[in-house]
């Protein structure tokens, strides 16, 4: 029996104002797309652990096994993947909900300008332009803030687990005696036979090694916009 393991994830897409990485987290889209630049170093890592470097996969083949694991899913699925990534949800979710409330704010001005442009007198009309101006500016200081906050902490997250991970799928290889173990996450691999995936054993291995209780702390709430000094607001 055979089963098909198929390559690169897609590359994701940031949405409107930068934020939408942070937002398809929170709203459950899978995090696999968002860790593969990760994975690369994490290969890389892999090859040096295991001393296959320098050995192409054909020759490494012809000594030994070859196994398959998706990294990507081993970092998510490992008992300290999943606390890191939930206590990192937890973290920015008062921050998500700020900008979500500014943003109401905001499409509530735009609506008002709009509708009552007619009736509103000149000065009138300046007036909530300027203020329409400066919560979009707010507005996106804080979208470009909350990522590049979530990105770095994503990141982090993903670069100390995946160290201890490729230490313990070099040690597995060794073990179980794999000349070769390719990360499909990184690689194409187009077809495999069945039982070549050692992904589960991985996070299994893992979680042996490094149990939950391990796991670091839960990171205290990250700060909302509203806690910021009055003196950073722009100036009209």
């Amino acid at each position: 029996m055979a089963q098909r393991v198929m390559g690169k994830p897609e590359n994701s897409q940031e949405g409107p104002m930068g934020f939408q990485l942070m937002k398809a987290v929170f709203e459950g889209v899978s995090m696999k797309k968002r860790i593969a630049m990760f994975s690369t170093l994490a290969a890389v890592l892999f090859a040096a652990a295991v001393g296959v470097s320098q050995t192409t996969p054909v020759a490494a083949a012809s000594r030994g096994k070859v196994g398959i694991i998706d990294i990507q899913t081993a970092i998510l699925d490992c008992a300290e993947g999943k606390k890191a990534f939930s206590d990192l949800q937890a973290k920015f979710k008062p921050r998500q909900e700020q900008i979500r409330e500014d943003q109401q704010s905001v499409l509530k001005l735009q609506n008002q300008l709009q509708t009552q442009a007619a009736t509103l007198s000149g000065s009138e009309q300046r007036r909530l332009t300027r203020e329409l101006q400066e919560k979009e500016t707010m507005l996106k200081r804080e979208e470009d803030d909350a990522q590049t906050d979530f990105t770095y902490d994503r990141q982090d997250v993903v670069r100390r687990i995946g160290r201890k991970m490729v230490q313990v799928i070099g040690q597995y290889a060794q073990q179980h005696g794999f000349s070769l173990v390719i990360d499909a996450s990184t690689v194409p691999v187009y077809y495999a036979a069945h039982g070549l995936n050692i992904t589960g054993a991985i996070v299994a291995a893992y979680d042996a090694k490094y149990p939950p209780q391990s796991a670091s702390a839960t990171p205290p709430a990250a700060p909302t916009s509203a806690s910021k000094s009055a003196t950073d607001k722009p100036k009209p």
